[in-house]
């Protein structure tokens, strides 16, 4: 009996996605820096805390789980202190190992001039996944151009194109 509500006290909200986990995960209080917790209004009702959220622009929509998730990450582009300005890329999500942060695969043509030919290439670009999306190895996604979030880091998730295409093949042609 006792076993069930030990598990939603880890998460809230939709299971298993990891924008409704337990936002006090880490050792420091994470809490979003433009949001007052403590307001007298909000401790008498017992209801929680405004979150902030902010559209992006550029015609990609908010997530819902931005707007009504639990989780607290300062580098996500809804959530966070991030504006997203300069590219915008599509790419192939190649890894999902690192905390927050996935690798995209972007695969192009290089002429050679002496063959009268093309080549393929391909880059991989490291890009932060904000906790509002849940991707897989194989997703299409597009990321933004954003200022330096760490050493190899650029760019973040704005949108995911379409879901498990394959790993990683040459995926235009």
């Amino acid at each position: 009996q006792h076993s069930q509500p030990a598990q939603t006290a880890i998460m809230s909200g939709k299971a298993g996605h990891p924008a409704y986990f337990d936002p006090q995960s880490e050792k420091a209080y994470m809490k979003q820096p433009t949001v007052f917790k403590n307001k007298k209004s909000l401790i008498k009702k017992g209801t929680l805390a405004p979150r902030f959220f902010k559209n992006v622009g550029l015609g990609f929509r908010t997530p819902q789980d931005a707007k009504e998730g639990v989780y607290i990450d300062k580098k996500c582009p809804w959530a966070g202190n991030v504006s997203i300005r300069g590219k915008l890329l599509r790419g192939i999500v190649v890894s999902t190992k690192m905390k927050r942060t996935i690798v995209i695969r972007r695969d192009y043509l290089h002429y050679i001039k002496k063959y009268n030919r093309y080549e393929k290439r391909h880059k991989n670009v490291s890009a932060h996944c904000s906790p509002a999306f849940k991707l897989n190895e194989g997703d299409s996604v597009v990321i933004g151009q954003c200022r330096p979030l760490s050493k190899t880091v650029r760019f973040n998730v704005l949108q995911v194109v379409s879901e498990a295409a394959g790993g990683k093949k040459f995926s235009k042609f």
